[in-house]
């Protein structure tokens, strides 16, 4: 059991609560839309990034809970089950099972894995609303909406398209809500040569009565808030230039209300036709689906001393959690758990352009797990590749590069060359048994290497602890270059015959080394950890810990004393396989296009070998 845990079951599970004292850190990553599978930019841009940050913190004895699950009212589902002839539920059903198994092959380690279409979700998003509406924070309006007279029905902003109305723009294809461009948040009615996207006729302007949260109200608690936590948990400069941005535009009122159907009802007798905007809704899901966790869910969320909340997106979903969000539950005057740390990626593009779950361009999860390549490689390309800073741009040669060179030839090298060598019969190795050896600070070779490891482990604490992910990775990596070079100079088979007492404090040093690689590599490629583990015949439940208490961090910068003396490891094997050129250009050409395209393509390939047969039979 967790030593964190207050021992409570639910569904057969340790319940993890706050401990006073004890550093608590919610998690969530922003919850992917359910109406497709998802893409290695949603992958990377929340659920990855997340995990990471998790596993880190439960290394470190931290008492963390991961929340996320699947974003699953508003258009986009009535769009999706309209199209595939099914209603929005049957939808939800097919891609949650999709979205969690997608996210169980890259591992990803939730501590609740929910979905927004629940009661939990109806009662907690309401009781908010009627907090608002208690404290007078919204107000009732009439607004101008795009209504399809070919479809009969008011249109939401995403069932509405047209050109970017920013003149440094003009993008063709921008939605009601937002220009994927440019990023701009928009209103359908500022679009310019608006269509409808199911029937594409131009749709007119008809009124229609809606509610609205008065951010301009609450702009003096919110920006309190902002100048506050900005700083205090390090938020990421992509974040804070966005929501300036916003505050320095002028805050506007901003509608919570939709005329849909599949969505929760709005709790009001003049509004119970309609549903919440699903950017009120959606962020409520990480309290909704935390209820589903425990019971108990108010001592994480309402719990503002004693919780730190870090929360995990793309870019375009930025202003909904600095600046929406935040004012929802100021608003309902409670005393919340807000976000103190956002960690923000940027776009990955994919070979010739942007990833795009809507025109089915890229590689999506279960595209992934055709290609035989091991999910630690997939781990660890997108993390080195993680967009923190600016659009990063996926390739298949840059992937062979990441896997031929750093994995294969330097990490997977380093373990094999010790573990291989350890392995060896008595008289050319040592029988697969760590070797005696003392006196690391007195061998001047390893006593310096052991001051590098030491700031390398500072450097990789510090990066983490920023949730500077990509960069804690490098530092991890470059530990194996250290090793690799630490190797080389002392030259251990030479050593081996001429020096046996420095040949075992190298070999054990060097072992110590493969051990402490696996453990600060766990949160990035937990499975290449367990295969490490394997071979140094550690069982993973009692290792893995990286906790100030346990003096672990002290026992990494003297490595030598790592693994005992006498432990039997297991049998050593390559940990990476070459990726070759052929099998690029192979999954060059295989992932080229469209997800549409390359169903089409594998039909068409389908039936002329069927009618090959047939002719052959003949």
């Amino acid at each position: 059991m967790d030593d964190q845990s207050d021992g409570r079951q639910g569904n057969g599970r340790n319940l993890k609560l706050p401990v006073p004292g004890k550093r608590n850190i919610l998690i969530t990553s922003a919850l992917p839309y359910v109406n497709n599978i998802p893409h290695l930019g949603t992958i990377i841009g929340c659920v990855l990034s997340a995990d990471v940050f998790a596993r880190y913190c439960r290394l470190r004895g931290y008492n963390a809970v991961y929340i996320c699950g699947t974003d699953e009212y508003g258009t986009a589902t009535e769009t999706k089950a309209r199209e595939e002839n099914c209603t929005p539920q049957q939808i939800c059903d097919k891609y949650y099972a999709i979205h969690k198994e997608v996210y169980d092959w890259f591992d990803i380690c939730f501590d609740e894995f929910g979905r927004t279409s629940t009661p939990q979700q109806t009662e907690v998003c309401q009781s908010i609303f009627k907090k608002l509406m208690e404290n007078g924070w919204l107000t009732e309006n009439t607004m101008q909406q795009l209504f399809c007279e070919t479809c009969n029905r008011f249109l939401a902003d995403r069932l509405v398209e047209g050109s970017c109305p920013m003149l440094d723009c003009n993008y063709d294809s921008a939605r009601g809500d937002q220009c994927d461009k440019c990023g701009k948040l928009l209103n359908p009615t500022e679009l310019k040569d608006p269509r409808c996207k199911v029937c594409q006729a131009r749709p007119c302007i008809r009124d229609t009565d809606h509610l609205f949260l008065e951010l301009p109200l609450l702009k003096d608690k919110l920006e309190e808030y902002i100048s506050d936590m900005s700083v205090a948990g390090s938020w990421s400069q992509n974040a804070i230039q966005t929501t300036y941005a916003w505050l320095k535009e002028g805050l506007k009122s901003r509608c919570i209300t939709r005329d849909l159907k599949w969505g929760v009802p709005v709790p009001h007798e003049k509004f119970k036709d309609k549903v919440f905007y699903v950017w009120f809704d959606a962020p409520i899901g990480y309290i909704s689906i935390t209820s589903c966790y425990t019971p108990d869910w108010e001592k994480w969320w309402k719990n503002p001393e004693d919780v730190e909340l870090y929360q995990f997106m793309g870019k375009d979903n930025v202003p909904f959690h600095t600046v929406m969000f935040p004012s929802t539950l100021i608003g309902t005057g409670e005393k919340w758990t807000l976000m103190k740390s956002i960690s923000v990626t940027e776009y990955l593009m994919y070979e010739a352009g942007k990833f795009s779950k809507s025109k089915g361009i890229g590689i999506f999860g279960n595209d992934v797990q055709d290609t035989n390549i091991p999910v630690e490689v997939w781990r660890y390309y997108l993390l080195t590749n993680r967009p923190e800073v600016s659009d990063t741009l996926f390739t298949w040669t840059d992937l062979q590069a990441k896997l031929n060179t750093e994995l294969l030839n330097n990490l997977g090298n380093f373990i094999n060359r010790v573990l291989s060598f350890i392995a060896k019969p008595q008289g050319l190795g040592y029988g697969s048994i760590i070797p005696d050896a003392s006196g690391g600070e007195s061998h001047s070779l390893t006593r310096r290497f052991a001051e590098r490891i030491g700031i390398c482990v500072d450097q990789y604490i510090e990066a983490m602890e920023k949730v500077k992910l990509k960069q804690a990775l490098k530092i991890a990596m470059s530990i194996s270059s250290e090793g690799n070079a630490y190797l080389q100079e002392s030259q251990f088979w030479k050593l081996f015959k001429q020096d046996q007492a420095s040949c075992s404090l190298v070999v054990k040093t060097s072992a110590g080394l493969v051990y402490l690689l696996a453990c600060l590599l766990e949160p990035f490629m937990p499975s290449f950890s367990l295969k490490v583990l394997k071979e140094l015949n550690l069982l993973p439940e009692n290792q893995f810990s990286l906790r100030d208490e346990n003096g672990d961090l002290e026992k990494a910068k003297k490595p030598w004393e790592i693994l005992p003396a006498g432990h039997k490891i297991g049998t050593p094997d390559p940990l990476f396989k070459e990726l070759k050129d052929e099998e690029v250009e192979a999954f060059r050409k295989k992932f080229s296009g469209s997800q549409a395209e390359r169903v089409a393509k594998g039909e068409a390939e389908a039936r002329k070998l069927a009618e090959q047969l047939e002719q052959t039979k003949v």
